[in-house]
């Protein structure tokens, strides 16, 4: 989750689609809700005007109420029409119906709005739900005021369904809005960031060193980021070609003196053979520099090809040991670095392993999404946990071995600390000897 949330895409890709879930629902809404209020007004107003048409055909004579027979508005007249009209005194006593009324049961509670006042409301007629409007009027006799309230009454059903046929198809296309909008948007959206998808690529062209620069063909934002990378890259790139030069130099210096010394008679055999040990490791030292200042940092390499090599090598060297070198490797396991650290780092290692070994050296590789790991096992006597740390100071050796100096795990270190890796020493839990683990994080 947390690594889906750090893309940039998805990011905006899920703002977008919040936006699109919560702006148009609320519109949605809104809407509905407009549409009903003014279909409650208009029906509200359609009652009022009914009243008034009722009340100009109203005539009180002796203290006794006379309506026509029928009518103008003709819903009034049609039985079950959906259209009542009801005249009660103040004390909610029936005065009079529309013919429309006939065989329904009056409702309970109607309302006694004051005279001159009205209500607007429901009601309940043969438990179906019924919109009401009473108006409560005083017609002026010559012995007492006659007063009465009028009530129109119309069934809901239509307005309902008129509510709810608005509904249906307002989310209707609504629905059909949200989906057409977030494909637009997202096809937008995946335009507006292919950019940022080609410089990806790009520098994923780059760090397996298939290209050298990043092209320029960029939106204005990221051209200089492109254009200051490939400064430098191309910075790097002449700062290696110059140390590869100035090595170069200093090799064919030292030939020189090296060789005049070797050709001096008074020199003892002692003498002769450390300035031969001198030449070969100061050839050994320049030729590994020199390898590793020819390749970029960026570059890749296949850690199982090295581990398969360097094996076979050391099969072959310590082949009359009967030793079982054991590989459990990753075919997709990638050391970003330089493949002569890499070699030197293993190989120094592994050969340590296997002068140490009694029998069996393991190695292990893991490719992890954001790091790779390499241990190294043997069933020798181990690593004695006092000597853990000064194994890796030069002149410092936890073995008997005739041959060496003490400077291979010091040199392994250097390399591992330049590439900000861990190198940890201890003892193997499958073996019983030593443990060697390298992780580097990328």
């Amino acid at each position: 989750m947390n690594k889906l949330l750090g893309s940039l895409k998805v990011r905006i890709v899920v703002s977008a689609l919040l936006l699109i879930l919560g702006l148009l629902p609320i519109i949605g809404i809104t809407v509905n809700n407009a549409f009903e209020t003014q279909i409650n007004v208009a029906a509200k107003n359609q009652l009022k005007a009914y009243v008034y048409a009722v009340l100009a055909m109203a005539e009180v004579e002796n203290d006794e109420l006379l309506m026509p027979e029928h009518l103008l508005e003709n819903q009034f007249n049609v039985i079950g029409s959906g259209l009542y009209a009801l005249i009660t005194t103040k004390d909610n006593q029936l005065l009079w119906s529309s013919n429309s009324f006939l065989g329904l049961n009056t409702p309970i509670n109607l309302p006694k709005p004051a005279t001159g006042r009205n209500s607007y409301g429901s009601v309940l007629i043969n438990d179906t739900p019924q919109l009401i409007y009473s108006y409560s009027v005083s017609f002026a006799t010559s012995e007492h005021p006659f007063t009465m309230t009028l009530h129109i009454i119309k069934n809901q059903q239509e307005d309902q369904q008129q509510i709810s046929q608005f509904s249906k198809t307002l989310w209707t296309w609504l629905l059909i809005l949200m989906a057409l909008l977030f494909s637009v948007q997202l096809s937008w959206l995946l335009w507006t960031l292919k950019p940022l998808g080609k410089f990806s690529q790009e520098l994923s062209a780059v760090e397996q060193g298939k290209s050298m620069q990043l092209s320029t063909q960029y939106p204005i934002e990221l051209q200089k980021v492109a254009k200051q990378l490939n400064t430098l890259l191309q910075t790097e790139q002449n700062q290696r070609k110059r140390y590869r030069n100035a090595l170069a130099d200093l090799a064919h210096s030292l030939k020189t003196p090296l060789a005049v010394m070797q050709t001096q008679a008074n020199l003892n055999d002692a003498s002769l053979e450390q300035i031969n040990r001198i030449n070969q490791i100061v050839a050994y030292q320049l030729k590994r520099a020199q390898s590793a200042a020819g390749t970029g940092w960026h570059l890749g390499v296949s850690v199982d090809d090295i581990a398969a090599r360097l094996i076979r090598t050391l099969g072959k060297i310590y082949q009359q040991q009967q030793l079982t070198i054991d590989y459990h490797g990753d075919a997709n396991a990638r050391f970003k670095g330089d493949e002569s650290d890499l070699t030197e780092m293993l190989g120094n290692v592994l050969d340590n392993a296997c002068k140490a070994a009694n029998s069996r050296v393991l190695l292990t590789v893991k490719q992890l999404p954001n790091s790779l790991h390499i241990c190294i096992e043997d069933d020798g006597a181990g690593v004695p946990k006092d000597k853990q740390q000064q194994i890796f100071e030069r002149g410092m050796r936890a073995d008997t071995y005739a041959q060496g100096h003490g400077i291979g795990l010091a040199i392994v270190r250097d390399l591992v600390d330049s590439y900000h890796g861990t190198l940890t020493v201890g003892q193997s839990s499958t073996l019983g000897g030593a443990r060697f683990e390298f992780e580097f994080t990328h």
